[in-house]
């Protein structure tokens, strides 16, 4: 039996399992989820006793296996081997991370629908490599086959394994032995509430009821109702009354006690409706101790005369070993590589920034001129430290390169996915080429075909030394784990140059340097001396002349008139309200909901918007790009970073939930800010995103090593305060850098949790593409660095229009007139800079 290439385990090299990297197994969400199949099953009515007498096993089958698993010699060994089943949930490697640190070795992961129950039953049984099973959280409901996959049978059949149900496998446990899952008195995502239990063996070691410290973070719109709970199921903890806060201790739900936790009479059982995985959940940590404690001591018990069977530590982790070898090398050797010798030289000059007029002055001078082909990576705003470099260039030497890439026509769901790239060199030369694999495959065996040395950028205190530079659309997330896109976008959806040229200054010490790379073979200087001279000719009445250019544009639009909407106000509430519904029903925690507003602009002196809009709004991960062949020029304000790579492979995502506007004055901005750091709707925004974050890293990071330095913290700028949050890992060494962008693209913070259903859920409310917006800009340095932003405060000019895209998070606690107006707020900036500047 070969099931050896659906499994899908991450891996450190310092664990015991050298599993499939996940991000290279097939397209993960095939399935037609049960909103959209409502005929399929009728959901939380409780009426589920016929399903339960439908699925009761075999119990001679079921005996003989336990007994084959019972006769096992015992080998003594310190970890303990975990199947974790995940359920279509943007939490599940919250979990994984967890279990790898605690068990001693990474758990294997599979979704729910990957293995039949054959395949499951050969590693359980014949190959005996599991000590228990932990069942995800997930969306939608243990009543819907398509939303519960084999979790209902592992359940069922699986009476002598230990297994512990996170919410929908709480839920799940419920279910399958009778129970009701109904919906519950309201919905509360990313809210925290105190826990009180019996103290069973689950809870060992953790205090319990109203302030003990015992508070969880829960994820639900569903319930099992404790009153329909079977006599073979235990209740084991619930809410305290009035127990239900933010993090602050700021709103309170109902006074009902809610079930939190129940176990099995008979069976090593467990379920809990919380999320012990949440950064913020206190002693989450121990429960995960607790299960593996309870794993040993069920098989100590059940083995005492058998002895406990582990012979699997040589023999099951091989066959796993070998499999994901085997996988690995056909995923990434199935093409040979040509391998390109890539060679640095540059130039650093001291403090000469400021004495020349600063990043402004040397990106007019240098590059503005024509304008055309051109990147300017921009930290505007350089405030508290929130970034330090600016990296600017245009067409450069004989290694430039334009890549122009579109997605094939997914509208109706049936293209096998790929797309054409369009590549321009330095000479002119146009090919195009299809791309079966796509784009982000493409662009990391390109990045994987570098070599150089690393010695040849010690001393410089940034990671770009030369590279790719664009961005990424929205709707790459095709390439993500989303099976198609409902509709297709007007621009490119990535658009790079490669820069083998480029500037770059330092902020905090006002240090420009030059870079230039090129092949071993070659020799360049030319460009070095040539900007050098430029560079240090730039004086004050430069400076003076470059303002008077760019204050006002060369040539207005005739079209004066603002911007309108793609939605009326009416539809964008209605459609809010509809995510309230898709919440409340347990199909999602948070959805990011955008829209659009367009003007056409026709003639414009795009770079000088951009100037104006950097100068009205500025942004740490601001950015100019220019592609002229294309009709596109982006001007972008954003003050998001969606996910950093830098030398010492660490990861950092830093995502934005909550926004409100500045006051008129000192005493009200102060207010507003306070209002902003107490809300419970933006706190719970932003935790459930913190959450995904962290899931997103831990799928490519070493176990033990994600965690959240800064968690809620409020930042000001021009127009906004922000609620802001920073998650950090240590890259796998197994991983490469585009993998990374492939396990979190899109950035959670503009698609809500769990992302591909909430993905699936916006791309059948939102009438257009988002297009650039929501996507990424930043740069892939070739020595597989990258720095990307998310896509907002963004004007998009394309053939004689501007968009700007915003929207935000619908949550349980939202209510549609204020998403309305916040959505609103965000477009005031860069619509206003518009409307100003013609």
């Amino acid at each position: 039996m070969n099931m050896s290439l659906r499994l899908i385990c991450p891996t450190s090299e310092a664990m015991q399992y050298k599993n499939v990297n996940p991000l290279l197994s097939r397209p993960s969400f095939t399935r037609v989820s049960c909103f959209m199949k409502r005929n399929v099953c009728n959901r939380y009515d409780g009426r589920n006793t016929s399903v339960y007498c439908q699925l009761m096993h075999d119990h001679l089958e079921e005996s003989y296996k336990r007994k084959k698993k019972l006769e096992l010699p015992l080998q003594t060994q310190g970890f303990v081997r975990t199947l974790l089943i995940d359920n279509y949930d943007s939490y599940t490697y919250n979990i994984y991370q967890e279990l790898s640190v605690i068990n001693g070795v990474p758990p294997v992961v599979i979704q729910n629908d990957d293995w039949t129950w054959e395949e499951l039953c050969y590693y359980l049984y014949e190959e005996n490599a599991f000590d228990n099973i932990v069942l995800s959280p997930g969306p939608g409901s243990p009543a819907c086959p398509e939303d519960i996959g084999i979790c209902l049978q592992i359940l069922r059949e699986c009476r002598d394994i230990p297994i512990l149900g996170v919410c929908l496998g709480h839920q799940a446990l419920g279910y399958v032995h009778g129970a009701q899952v109904v919906h519950a008195s309201e919905p509360v995502h990313g809210r925290l509430s105190e826990v009180e239990h019996n103290g069973c063996q689950l809870f060992q070691g953790i205090p319990s009821g109203r302030n003990s410290g015992f508070k969880v973070v829960r994820y639900h719109s569903l319930v099992i109702d404790s009153e329909s709970l079977p006599e073979v199921l235990i209740p084991i903890a619930w809410t305290s009354r009035n127990g239900s806060s933010s993090l602050v201790e700021y709103g309170q739900t109902r006074n009902a006690r809610v079930l939190m936790g129940v176990k099995h009479s008979t069976r090593p059982h467990y379920g809990v409706q919380f999320h012990p995985e949440s950064v913020a959940t206190c002693h989450g940590s121990q429960i995960f101790k607790n299960f593996r404690e309870i794993t040993d001591d069920y098989w100590l018990r059940c083995r005492s005369s058998y002895n406990k069977g582990k012979h699997a530590n040589s023999d099951a982790h091989a066959q796993v070993s070998s499999a994901s070898r085997l996988y690995r090398h056909l995923v990434h050797n199935n093409t040979e590589v040509n391998y390109k010798s890539l060679k640095l030289k540059w130039r650093k000059f001291d403090h000469l920034a400021g004495q020349v007029g600063g990043a402004k002055s040397i990106f007019c001078q240098l590059f503005g001129q024509e304008a055309e082909n051109t990147f300017w990576l921009d930290s505007s705003s350089t405030e508290m430290g929130r970034a330090r470099f600016s990296f600017m260039g245009g067409k450069g030497g004989s290694l430039w390169k334009q890549l122009t890439f579109r997605l094939s026509d997914q509208s109706d769901g049936s293209s096998k996915g790929g797309g054409h790239l369009s590549l321009e060199d330095s000479e002119g030369c146009v090919k195009t080429i299809f791309l079966e694999g796509g784009f982000l495959d493409y662009l990391n065996k390109e990045l994987q075909s570098y070599r150089y040395e690393k010695d040849e950028y010690e001393g410089l205190p940034f990671d770009f030394h030369g590279g790719y530079v664009g961005y990424i659309g929205y709707d790459l997330k095709a390439e993500c784990g989303v099976t198609c896109n409902h509709h297709k976008s007007k621009t490119p959806d990535a658009c790079f140059f490669f820069a083998d040229n480029l500037v770059a200054v330092d902020h905090k010490y006002d240090d420009v340097y030059l870079l230039a790379i090129h092949e071993e073979s070659s020799s360049i200087s030319q460009w070095l001396d040539d900007t050098e001279e430029k560079l240090l000719s730039l004086t004050g009445s430069v400076r003076m002349d470059l303002e008077r250019q760019h204050s006002h544009p060369s040539t207005f639009s005739s079209h004066k008139a603002g911007f309108a909407a793609e939605k009326s106000k009416e539809q964008y509430i209605r459609d809010v309200k509809k995510c309230l519904n898709y919440i409340r029903d347990g199909e999602s925690y948070e959805l990011c909901l955008t829209t659009q507003i367009r003007k056409p602009v026709e003639v414009l002196n795009s770079l000088g918007l951009y100037l104006h809009l950097r100068e009205r709004n500025p942004a740490p991960y601001a950015a100019w790009l220019n592609f002229p062949k294309e009709d596109l020029c982006i001007c972008c304000s954003s003050p998001e970073r969606f996910l950093q790579l830098d030398r010492s492979d660490m990861l950092e995502a830093k995502p934005i939930k909550g926004t409100i506007a500045r006051g008129a004055t000192e005493e009200e901005d102060k207010q507003l800010k306070l209002k902003l750091q107490l809300s419970e709707k933006d706190q719970a925004e932003n935790l459930m995103i913190v959450d995904l974050l962290r899931n997103d890293l831990g799928r490519v990071c070493d176990p033990g090593s994600v965690d959240v330095p800064h968690l809620m913290e409020v930042q000001s700028y021009a127009t906004v305060h922000t609620m802001v949050s920073t998650i950090r890992g240590k890259k796998r060494s197994d991983i490469s850098a585009v993998d990374c962008v492939k396990a979190a693209f899109p950035g959670g913070s503009m698609t809500g949790a769990p992302k591909l259903r909430s993905m699936e859920l916006l791309d059948s409310l939102e009438s257009c593409s988002r297009g650039i917006y929501s996507g990424c800009i930043g740069f892939f340095s070739y020595n597989q660095t990258f720095d990307l932003n998310i896509v907002i405060r963004t004007v998009v000019i394309h053939e004689g229009e501007a968009s700007i895209g915003a929207g935000g998070a619908i949550v349980a606690l939202s209510n549609p007139e204020d998403e309305y107006e916040e959505m609103i707020l965000k477009t005031k900036a860069p619509a206003n800079t518009v409307i100003d500047y013609e």
